[in-house]
């Protein structure tokens, strides 16, 4: 079978999977949102922390809820590291350095899982699963309920509420994510990935040498990490180790698990506002943009344009045999196309153009199909640009599901998509410019010229898209790097998502426009094309000049 026939192949098991489930569990989560009654877990936990389920809330009150809850976060999994001695499965491992903690806990608080250290060497059981394994699930129910914030403010009729933070984050934990990854760590288990507190294991290897194998909770992690958009692996090698990734099967189960809530939330999306058909849009473009990041990805690897990968027939440096160029270049497209920030591959060894398709998704916004909740916020910030852009140019009234788009909505999708590359590209110049911290960097860059700043620019876009993800080479475990990328992290969080909430309350405080308004068709085949357009159109330009200065330049040197 062809190199591009079995990529083919693989994307529509992939799709045909996702399908199944599509309307199943996209129509469940829309339950679990719509619904008017608590469990009795739930109501328990809603007294322990004094929160009123039955309030509604605007939308400064949701974000107030929402970053008193991320705080609260951030300080246990900082105090955890930093007391990792005293906690018992801490395996003799020390406590975390400050600037170290500082930059975890904002890595794990802001569904990043940026890890500057091998997690089976610095950090033990109790800190895995009380800490970080916690805080995959918290902070992605915190970025499904921003999405679930904003179909609200599509929904609401004047009254200005988008919902009650306390119940969509709880909801997500208890009634989606918990499930969801119980049945997946089993699937795990039966696989082959590791689920135990052993500690380390010594084997003695055929040759007569002795060997140290790492145990510990690996799949129920695993679970979350993937199903979460999460990241944050186990082991240093993350998904690529075989003990959390031991087979061809598994590792499509993982691709797989990336992609199925982000996914499946249209079909949600489209239920709570009463219209499949804006739903299909949102799916639609999802999949375009991933099925174009993927085979310009696959492309690149096949070629195998570069010397080495020349002189050895294929691109499969820092690939696993077991996976193949086509596993990793699937895995790639959805880790980079959502806040996973999981690799089964060394990203920094694919072929320089490839390396470039990778950096591109993120820079997108990763929108193919972005994260747990986070890929709806960001695609629709583009949908309501195209929205307006595409009524000035027709002569019809920007409306999208009944909600007129005017200055204040332009203006906050607009600080939306700007974000992200002005806090990464500013905190790169920034890096450079100061002499002292200029010094620092280049210690850290273990790779000179284009490629070294390529694998630099990588490690800021990526904390800033809060992906995790990185190029190996730059030695990230400084103080200024875990004290600026931590910095990034939250930023790249927390500004988007007020912007976000902000729109919402936008939204919700208007009523339906007038039935008589002549408005634009938004759920076509051409709309859909418009929507790619411009995800491509304005993400990209942004980035081009730091791109061409580095895995352009290196990938058409040739």
């Amino acid at each position: 079978m062809s190199g591009f026939l079995f990529a083919a192949t693989n994307l529509a098991a992939l799709f045909l999977a996702i399908g199944l489930l599509y309307r199943p569990l996209g129509d469940y989560m829309a339950r679990v949102y719509t619904s008017t009654s608590h469990l009795l877990v739930e109501r328990l936990l809603y007294k322990i922390i004094g929160a009123d389920p039955d309030t509604p809330q605007g939308w400064q009150a949701y974000l107030r809820a929402l970053l008193a809850f991320t705080l609260a976060g951030f300080v246990v999994l900082y105090a955890l590291q930093r007391w990792q001695p005293f906690l018992p499965y801490s395996l003799g491992l020390p406590a975390l350095p400050p600037d170290l903690a500082f930059n975890t806990a904002a890595s794990f608080v802001g569904n990043t899982n940026w890890q500057a250290f091998s997690p089976e060497t610095t950090v033990g059981y109790a800190v895995q699963a009380l800490g970080l394994a916690v805080q995959m699930f918290l902070s992605a129910a915190v970025s499904m309920a921003v999405a679930v914030a904003l179909i609200r403010g599509l929904t609401a009729r004047g009254t200005g509420v988008i919902g009650n933070f306390w119940v969509d984050v709880t909801r997500s934990t208890l009634r989606i994510l918990l499930p969801l990854s119980l049945i997946v760590a089993l699937i795990f288990i039966a696989s082959g990935v590791v689920q135990n507190v052993s500690g380390v294991t010594e084997i003695v290897t055929i040759a007569g040498g002795k060997q140290s194998i790492p145990g510990g909770p690996v799949a129920s992690q695993e679970a979350i990490k993937l199903l979460g958009t999460n990241g944050g692996g186990f082991f240093n090698a993350n998904s690529a180790h075989p003990l959390s990734n031991p087979t061809p099967w598994a590792n499509w189960l993982q691709t797989f698990l990336l992609i199925l809530i982000p996914l499946c939330l249209p079909r949600t999306f489209g239920t709570m506002v009463g219209d499949q058909r804006a739903g299909r849009v949102l799916l639609w473009a999802f999949v375009t943009v991933f099925v174009l990041v993927y085979v310009s990805l696959t492309a690149c690897e096949l070629a195998g344009r570069g010397s080495a990968p020349e002189l050895a027939g294929a691109a499969m440096e820092g690939k696993e045999q077991r996976f193949g160029i086509i596993g990793s270049t699937l895995f790639g497209t959805a880790t980079t196309g959502t806040t996973g920030g999981a690799a089964n591959a060394m990203h920094d060894s694919f072929t320089a153009l490839g390396g470039t398709v990778l950096l591109m998704n993120m820079m997108a916004g990763e929108v193919s199909p972005g994260g747990a909740g986070a890929g709806i916020y960001t695609m629709m910030a583009y949908i309501v640009i195209a929205v307006f852009l595409a009524a000035l140019l027709l002569g019809r009234s920007p409306v999208y599901l009944g909600k007129r788009i005017g200055p204040l909505e332009m203006k906050l999708v607009s600080l939306f998509i700007l974000v992200m590359p002005v806090i990464s590209i500013g905190a790169l110049a920034l890096s450079f410019a100061i002499p002292a911290i200029h010094a620092e960097m280049l210690a850290a860059m273990n790779n000179p010229g284009v490629h070294g700043f390529t694998e630099v620019m990588y490690a800021f876009v990526s904390a800033a898209a809060n992906n995790g993800s990185a190029f190996a080479g730059l030695s990230a475990n400084t103080p200024w790097l875990n004290r600026v990328l931590g910095i990034l992290i939250l930023a790249g969080r927390l500004l988007p998502i007020a912007l976000t909430l902000c729109l919402a309350g936008a939204f919700a405080r208007q009523d339906r426009s007038a039935p008589g308004t002549v408005r634009l068709p938004v759920d076509g085949l051409q709309f859909i094309g418009f929507v790619v357009v411009i995800v491509l159109f304005i993400a990209i330009p942004m980035f081009l000049p730091y791109l061409m200065a580095g895995p352009l330049a290196e990938g058409l040197a040739r």
